[in-house]
């Protein structure tokens, strides 16, 4: 009986194994296609990164170079347009190199130009359009967004996006300047309460900071005007 049990166990085995074998064969031609199709794909992620991308981030890097020093002499419109000796300007840079690091950051240079210039919906565009997650350039540029949209008259927006940025950089350089426009910004919607506890978030969480030194005059002002 245990030897007809051995018997039985190993036909199942063999019968098992033998269809196995029968669907190797059967799609042999697709399991391979399988698997060659993910080497394919994990060689052309490889390929795209080191051979197309990491060039392609060294030519932005040097087309950007010009326009960062006109952007530090506060020649915004030449920055952004480019000029008549082979600088292509923010705008062409963060086209032309889309999917680099430097295209993103030429996209927050060329907002912080418009908004130089006055042309908010312009700017507005740009600062939107970065991506980063840092906590010092992105808050920056949030905070500029921010005061692009109270230029715009979106002052809801403007008021969110200021909160957003001083949430995120969570510092006593960036956070309470962004706070105390965003308070600003509520008086003038007439918002004296919201007004009075985001100054307060000021006096509170940022004690050491500048603006924190003459903050009470601003809640004073506030708690008057809400009367």
């Amino acid at each position: 009986m245990a030897e007809q049990d051995k018997q039985e166990q190993k036909l199942n085995v063999e019968d098992a194994l033998s269809l196995s074998e029968a669907y190797l064969i059967k799609n042999k031609k697709g399991i391979i296609g399988g698997i060659v199709a993910v080497i394919i794909i994990i060689a052309a992620f490889f390929a795209y990164k080191y051979l197309y991308l990491a060039p392609r981030e060294e030519k932005a890097e040097t087309a950007i170079f010009k326009g960062e020093e006109y952007f530090g002499q506060d020649a915004y419109e030449t920055a952004l347009n480019g000029d008549s000796i082979g600088y292509k300007g923010f705008i062409k840079v963060a086209n032309e190199f889309s999917g680099t690091k430097t295209a993103n950051l030429a996209k927050a240079y060329a907002g912080i130009c418009y908004a130089q210039l006055g042309k908010y919906s312009e700017a507005q565009k740009y600062l939107s359009d970065f991506d980063g997650d840092d906590q010092m350039v992105s808050p920056a540029i949030l905070g500029a967004l921010g005061n692009c949209y109270a230029q715009l008259n979106q002052l809801d927006k403007a008021v969110s996006t200021l909160q957003d940025a001083a949430k995120k950089a969570d510092n006593n350089t960036l956070s309470p300047v962004y706070l105390l426009q965003a308070g600003l910004i509520m008086e003038q919607q007439g918002k004296y309460a919201d007004a009075i506890t985001t100054y307060t978030s000021i006096k509170d969480k940022y004690f050491n900071s500048y603006q924190a030194m003459d903050i009470d005059k601003y809640i004073e002002r506030a708690t008057a005007l809400k009367k």
